[in-house]
């Protein structure tokens, strides 16, 4: 990563990411479809009521994982292996105490937050039941996430794409045993969501344990190093922050799609899945930036962290535009695989319209984000995203959609891509002013111009 072309060892480390978040989302449609096709009336809206939930508990802790990634790549352009090697055990270690923290709050807090977010009394009892099985895997989840973002930080994302390809291949036969031979309803997708994770939580920490050198992982070093802990927590608590901030948005909005009824719930859920699949696909470039731009600050590279940053976010963008318009003009087909009831399909036709066709902004502001962070600015972002995107939708709901004449689904989902415009720019403005403060080059770099360390 440290030098050569930045493009083709940019899509070397990114295409395999991106084929794994597809994957991993392929197989979470797998259980939408199912429940949508083979189990009761309202179940595909009682798993989509879960969603903006579980991203809202879950962020904060995943944010650590950034951490981790951040911290290991700078280490590794160091060329510090002791670093190295205490930065992963700490990291696997808030892996295990994040996954214990979020099975506790998901088990005992589902229902009175699913009743927050004013949940339909029709669905109410199945997402609580789903909810809570789910986040009863939340341990293996936390390690499979941390650990595939230590193995990224070294440019490997070929292994965790296979681990996940084999645990989703179970999620998936266990979803059609539980579902339509034991008839277990939403109760059974969660069951083999978690069956999965813990699949794939042993194949990465297998990996682990049989790596060489640095990135070996002894259950005996399995502790947390003070200096580190405290290193991961400034990057990851951050990014983080900023997951549940975008999560509590969606949250809000998702809230507002709940008093539509059942029926735009179900659309609603079956497009935002459809959806994944772009978000993913863009934001494994605002990865690749994150760990290029991590390696070469470690290595003091200065030279090459915008050059980067604009392959990072062209890629991004691209990627949107394309998969983004595709996903909204084969809406129709797409949708009818997850509900093939004609008002469900209209419903998600309208999200779509908004959300896919202007996703390439929020690729742009993704990967712009990533270059930051990988600067080492980690609550710069944060804030520009908290004030940006969440909080300019959070306003446009209370707002502009509670104009009588504008309370429509159509006018909800249009918060979306206005917060994306807007935040990029801001984004923007913030990563030319951060750049300054690093040498363009890396012949002007002297012992005397050490800058900030994280």
């Amino acid at each position: 990563m440290l030098n050569g072309a930045v493009l083709p060892k940019l899509l070397k480390l990114s295409v395999p990411l991106m084929l794994s978040s597809v994957l991993q989302l392929l197989f979470n449609a797998a259980d939408i479809i199912v429940v949508g096709n083979f189990a009761s009336e309202y179940s595909l809206a009682a798993v989509g009521a879960t969603t903006a939930l579980v991203n809202l508990m879950t962020n904060l802790f995943l944010g650590l994982s950034t951490g981790s990634n951040v911290i290991v790549s700078r280490y590794m352009g160091e060329g510090n292996d002791e670093k190295v090697g205490k930065t992963i055990h700490t990291s696997i270690f808030f892996a295990v105490v994040s996954g214990l923290i979020l099975t506790a709050a998901g088990i005992i807090f589902a229902r009175q937050l699913l009743e927050l977010m004013q949940t339909p009394p029709e669905v109410l009892e199945l997402s609580a039941i789903y909810l809570r099985i789910y986040f009863a895997g939340m341990i293996a989840m936390m390690i499979y996430n941390f650990g595939s973002s230590i193995l990224r930080s070294k440019g490997d994302t070929k292994r965790p794409l296979y681990f996940l390809a084999f645990s989703g291949v179970i999620n998936v036969v266990l979803n059609l045993i539980f579902v339509i031979l034991f008839k277990m309803d939403v109760a059974g997708v969660a069951l083999a969501t978690v069956i999965s994770q813990c699949v794939s939580a042993g194949l990465i920490l297998k990996c682990l344990i049989n790596e060489t050198g640095a990135f070996r992982f002894s259950f005996r070093k399995l502790r947390p190093d003070g200096r580190i802990a405290s290193k991961i927590l400034r990057v990851g608590v951050p990014a983080g922050f900023q997951g549940v901030v975008f999560s509590l948005s969606n949250v809000v909005i998702q809230s507002s799609v709940n008093g539509f009824g059942p029926v735009v719930m179900a659309g609603s859920s079956a497009a935002a899945s459809i959806e994944g699949f772009v978000w993913v696909s863009m934001n494994s470039f605002s990865q690749g930036a994150l760990t290029f731009v991590s390696q070469n600050m470690g290595a003091k590279k200065y030279s090459r962290i915008n050059r980067i940053a604009f392959i990072a976010c062209a890629c991004g963008a691209v990627t949107g535009l394309v998969l983004g318009n595709a996903a909204y003009l084969l809406g129709t087909p797409l949708l009818r695989i997850y509900d093939p009831r004609p008002d469900v399909i209209a419903a998600g036709l309208i999200r779509m319209s908004m959300v896919c066709c202007f996703y390439f902004t929020c690729g742009l502001m993704d990967c712009i984000v990533g270059a930051i962070r990988g600067m080492g600015f980690a609550v710069t972002p944060t804030i520009v995203s908290m004030l940006g995107a969440c909080g300019l939708r959070i306003i446009w709901i209370f707002t502009v959609f509670r104009v009588p004449e504008n309370h429509t689904v159509l006018m909800l989902f249009v918060s979306y891509p206005v917060s994306w415009v807007i935040t990029f720019l801001a984004h923007f403005v913030c990563y030319a002013f951060m750049r300054r403060k690093f040498p363009k080059t890396d012949a002007e770099l002297s012992v005397s111009s050490t800058v900030r360390e994280i």
